[in-house]
């Protein structure tokens, strides 16, 4: 299984066949992870990646499953499983 690489920051349009957009405003999106692309902080496949350019974000409800977080040096991203 492919693991998603933010070694070297996240760009979205390396994995466009493997994730699917869902959501996109200015400064965020939502997908889902269509391919099994393994988590970069657990190593497990995630079910949905929310990616953010904001300083800051607020969620209205929590996921069933756990949460990981992984950070680069533009974006942070966030991982349900």
């Amino acid at each position: 299984m492919a693991r998603l690489d933010v070694s070297d920051g996240f760009d979205v349009h390396d994995y466009r066949s493997k994730l699917k957009l869902i959501r996109q405003d200015a400064g965020s999106m939502s997908l889902t992870n269509r391919e099994g692309l393994g988590c970069p902080a657990c190593g497990d496949p995630f079910e949905r990646l929310f990616v953010s350019d904001d300083e800051t974000v607020t969620f209205a409800s929590a996921p069933d499953g756990p949460i990981c977080l992984a950070r680069t040096d533009d974006r942070l991203l966030v991982m349900t499983h």
